[in-house]
């Protein structure tokens, strides 16, 4: 593909600045057009009463291949940092650990046999490499035939539900085997302990050294800018439109933008595709932050298998990350993962307060209303999309029929779990396919 030609990038979170990156370094003009004020779209950050970090909760693995190269190139691979963490499990009222073989083991909730079963459903789903079989089975019926069904009634069913919901009835086993693979991915590789890690300053940094760098590259942001709409205007030639009404001309227009929100833009697709896009089932997350005076477990992850929980687990991140990133403070998220059209997006914060926090000092009664510092609320409708049965089969491609508009976002992502990573693979993996289409 000739190089100088000018692209269009709709979004500029992670998968939109990779897309940038390594178009520049092809020597393309790139702009990108970010409906925020600030880069990193999922990963971008927060003031909270005088601390900045993540809005919503991200974790890096050793084996994350793809973000470690990124975050090298943009000369922060110094700042990383590791640490062994650990995992809790609330189940009928009480906290355990679950952190290793023995504390496995010593699980009461189930019995040694159930605890076997559960153990080998782990171990099989790690082991499976044609994950595209799994995508023809309902994962509560491939849990049930290797759990057995009281491990699927007393653990299994409670997650499935605090991460799905309803929905966990149409999703396919894919999605237990790409949440074992990522849970165990760096024992695979060596390590026999979760080491996790962060990049000191949390995303906020990486974010606006990212974006630096692109800019270094000759790459534009429009930030604060939300698209009207893409239509074609001339021989191979496409106009972006915000909605402000400025228009800037391109060759080739990639959007990151959800897929029915990136249909919804463009002007000349037919029926079909649209139907195609929009028929792509989305969860959201509403995810309140907390700033504490105190800590409330050592675990980084609490799992939940009781039903009255307003949230989906626990994410302590200052069991992780060092307290001095937030100001000494003990930083913790209540995520909830909820169909976009969810009541519970029309809430206020206070209305979100009030059941949350009560379900969390039942939970952890040392911990007292005013122990706590900071509450805020971040919420998106449209975050991952369902992996529901055949999934890869029926989803569109990112090729359109409006020439040279192509649509790239996390829905391809069909054989791992919504993570920078796998975002960043999805960037660098679709933007071969089109420059190769391009160079036919």
């Amino acid at each position: 593909m000739n190089e100088g030609k000018r692209w269009g990038i709709i979004g500029g979170g992670f998968l939109g600045m990779t897309l940038a990156l390594r178009l520049a370094q092809g020597g393309h003009k790139v702009t990108i057009f970010e409906a925020a004020p600030q880069p990193g779209g999922l990963a971008s950050s927060w003031e909270m009463d005088g601390v900045t970090w993540d809005r919503f909760y991200h974790v890096i693995l050793m084996s994350d291949l793809n973000t470690r190269k990124i975050i090298s190139e943009l000369g922060l691979e110094k700042d990383f940092r590791w640490v062994e963490t650990k995992t809790g499990f609330y189940s009928g009222g009480k906290l355990y650990s679950m952190s290793n073989l023995i504390e496995f083991f010593r699980f009461p909730p189930i019995n040694l046999i159930d605890k076997f079963r559960l153990g080998l459903t782990i171990f099989v789903a790690s082991k499976i490499r044609d994950w595209r079989r799994l995508e023809r089975l309902p994962v509560s019926e491939w849990l049930i035939r290797w759990s057995g069904k009281r491990v699927f009634e007393k653990i299994w069913l409670p997650l499935l539900k605090a991460k799905l919901g309803e929905n966990y009835r149409d999703t396919s086993a894919a999605f237990i085997w790409t949440t074992i693979q990522r849970m165990y991915a760096a024992r695979k590789s060596g390590l026999k302990k979760e080491m996790f890690g962060y990049v000191r300053g949390g995303y906020d940094r990486v974010n606006k050294r990212f974006a630096e760098h692109l800019q270094e590259l000759g790459v534009s942001f429009h930030f604060s800018t939300k698209v009207k709409e893409v239509r074609k205007t001339g021989p191979s030639k496409l106009t972006i439109t915000t909605e402000k009404g400025a228009t800037e001309e391109f060759h080739h227009v990639i959007s990151t933008l959800p897929s029915r929100l990136s249909v919804e833009i463009a002007q000349g697709l037919t029926d079909k595709e649209r139907e195609q896009h929009r028929s792509i089932r989305y969860l959201g997350v509403i995810c309140p932050t907390l700033l504490l005076k105190k800590a409330i477990s050592p675990y980084y992850v609490t799992n939940i298998t009781d039903t009255w929980p307003p949230f989906t687990g626990i994410i302590e991140m200052t069991a992780l990350i060092d307290k001095k990133e937030v100001g000494d403070k003990n930083m913790v998220y209540l995520p909830k993962y909820v169909n976009p059209d969810d009541p519970l997006f029309e809430a206020s914060e206070e209305q979100l307060r009030g059941t949350f926090i009560q379900s969390l000092l039942k939970m952890y009664p040392h911990l007292k209303e005013d122990d706590i510092l900071f509450w805020g609320v971040s919420k998106a409708r449209l975050v991952l999309a369902l992996p529901t049965l055949n999934y890869s089969q029926e989803l569109p491609g990112i090729r359109t029929s409006l020439e040279n508009y192509y649509i790239v976002n996390g829905a391809q992502i069909i054989n791992g779990t919504l993570n920078i990573n796998e975002t960043i693979q999805v960037a660098e993996t679709k933007l071969e396919e089109i420059i190769d289409e391009q160079e036919i």
